[in-house]
């Protein structure tokens, strides 16, 4: 219907509930979403991680024609000789997953909207609603002038202070580009749901490198402050593979040594209260991008021979 010059829309148009959806008690929310700043692929590798590791299925589904703009990010499609055989076609879906205790818990992903946030926060409000959500909880991956042979430092936030006491924050007040992620944190946290994330510290010369130790450090800060236990073990062992490759390279290169040097020396007096911030990029060392090149490059030669 329209009020004024405004047409409103009913929030629950935008999903579709699939059948069977069983009695829940305050269950936790995971969600992240495809498109927005996401440094080592923390949040997404993460999400990856546990639909490989845990039985799920989808509970409801969201109308991406209406979210989506697919010039922006064409889906691909297949042809073969004469016609088109296939298509992927993307899917924003709230699954049903159980932890490694058995404890139940629902996981939203796929790509971020590119229109109509509020009313998908909305709808995804009488989701939470519906469904009892205790707790919605995301996490995603910055960019930082930090070594990757110091442990990753992890920023929280929430719509309550109490959700994340005891955490020190390495920001004052910034602006920044908005995400759905982060409005779904304000607006449903002004509407009384508890709301809470977790920016991963992911060293900025491995920003666009896949990074698992990011990705372990965004689930052991989930797991932390949503009680759920998830399972590590295989990503553990993946961060360790690609800390032992990263190593090797450094090893091969005087520059890269020496860089790596100066920004544990940052870092250190960082933590030691000697240091401002972790923001800047270090004096008279190769910046972020001339590191991320050599990396990218070493990490390119990697997967072909692994192909090979």
């Amino acid at each position: 219907m329209t009020k004024g010059w405004h047409t409103v829309f009913d929030p629950t148009d935008l999903y579709r509930l699939g059948g069977d959806i069983p009695e829940l008690t305050d269950p936790v929310l995971l969600y992240h979403f495809d498109g927005f700043v996401d440094a080592g692929g923390a949040g997404r590798l993460a999400v990856e991680h546990l639909l490989n590791e845990l039985e799920h299925r989808v509970v409801a589904t969201f109308d991406v024609d209406r979210l989506l703009d697919y010039r922006s990010r064409r889906p691909i499609m297949t042809f073969e000789n004469d016609r088109w055989v296939s298509v992927e076609s993307p899917e924003l879906a709230l699954r049903l997953a159980h932890d490694t205790a058995g404890t139940p818990f629902l996981l939203l992903s796929g790509p971020e909207p590119d229109r109509e946030w509020e009313l998908f926060t909305s709808a995804l409000g009488a989701l939470v609603t519906r469904l009892g959500v205790g707790r919605l909880v995301t996490a995603h991956g910055i960019p930082m002038a930090v070594p990757h042979t110091r442990p990753l430092g992890v920023t929280g936030h929430a719509s309550r202070p109490e959700l994340v006491s005891g955490q020190t924050s390495a920001f004052g007040t910034v602006q920044v580009p908005g995400s759905a992620a982060a409005l779904i944190e304000f607006r449903l946290g002004a509407r009384g749901h508890d709301a809470l994330g977790y920016a991963v510290h992911v060293p900025h010369y491995l920003a666009q490198a896949e990074y698992p130790a990011a990705a372990v450090a965004a689930l052991e800060a989930i797991a932390g402050g949503s009680g759920l236990e998830l399972p590590l073990d295989g990503l553990r062992q993946a961060a360790a593979r690609t800390d032992t490759e990263i190593a090797e390279q450094i090893r091969a290169s005087d520059e890269l040594s020496t860089a790596i040097t100066g920004l544990e020396q940052q870092y250190d007096a960082f933590a030691a209260g000697s240091a401002q911030n972790l923001m800047a990029e270090p004096s008279e060392m190769p910046t972020g991008d001339e590191l991320a090149a050599q990396f990218e490059a070493f990490l390119a030669e990697r997967d072909e021979r692994r192909g090979d």
